[in-house]
């Protein structure tokens, strides 16, 4: 969701790299050595970034809800008034992440119940907040959707756009537009069809 331009730091590479690697392999399945070659360090180069492997699993998990929350936050913020514009925003921003960060929708599929329960209470609360502005969105799009109707197709568009990693290999689907503008009409059919 972000539109950084500039190089990744170096610790934006291990992470990047990680999530990579524990969505191919599982986390248990890799180690520092392994993530530290993918970016040009040694194993325990890692160190100096981060104090192991549970606390990159924690700051990609807890990070990327963050990035979510803020983003549905600014997509509400930034709208121009009109619920269908702001839900469609939001789709857009989450079918970015949806088709840009694959491997941590894996990993976070696969990895959640590794974190601390601090971390993983973190996760949770930062998710239902991100539901919840997509709720009361959907319920100023569809003013006669009861509340449970729309926290359920939330939680259901969420599943679909979600499912991206496992549809085939990255190289195997349509091209990246064709693909955005197909998840975006099936989420919007999706609420539509909720609410009748």
């Amino acid at each position: 969701m972000a539109t950084r331009t500039d190089a990744p730091t170096r610790r934006e590479q291990i992470l990047r790299e990680a999530a990579r690697l524990f969505a191919e392999r599982g986390f248990h399945g890799v180690g520092v050595d392994e993530i530290g070659a993918a970016v040009g360090i040694s194993g325990p180069g890692l160190y100096r970034h981060f104090a192991g492997k549970d606390a990159m699993l924690a700051e990609l998990l807890v990070g990327i809800s963050g990035q979510l929350l803020t983003g549905g936050k600014r997509c509400v913020a930034e709208a121009d008034g009109s619920p269908e514009r702001v839900l469609d925003a939001l789709i857009e921003g989450h079918i970015d992440f949806a088709l840009d960060d694959r491997s941590l929708i894996t990993l976070h599929d696969r990895e959640l119940d590794r974190l601390r329960d601090t971390d993983r209470k973190l996760v949770r609360q930062l998710q239902r907040q991100y539901v919840e502005i997509w709720v009361d969105v959907v319920r100023k799009v569809y003013p006669d959707l009861a509340e449970n109707a729309a926290r359920v197709s939330v939680h259901a568009v969420f599943g679909l756009l979600n499912s991206t990693p496992h549809l085939s290999r990255r190289d195997a689907l349509p091209s990246r537009t064709a693909m955005a503008e197909l998840l975006h009409s099936l989420a919007r059919g999706a609420f539509a069809a909720t609410a009748t």
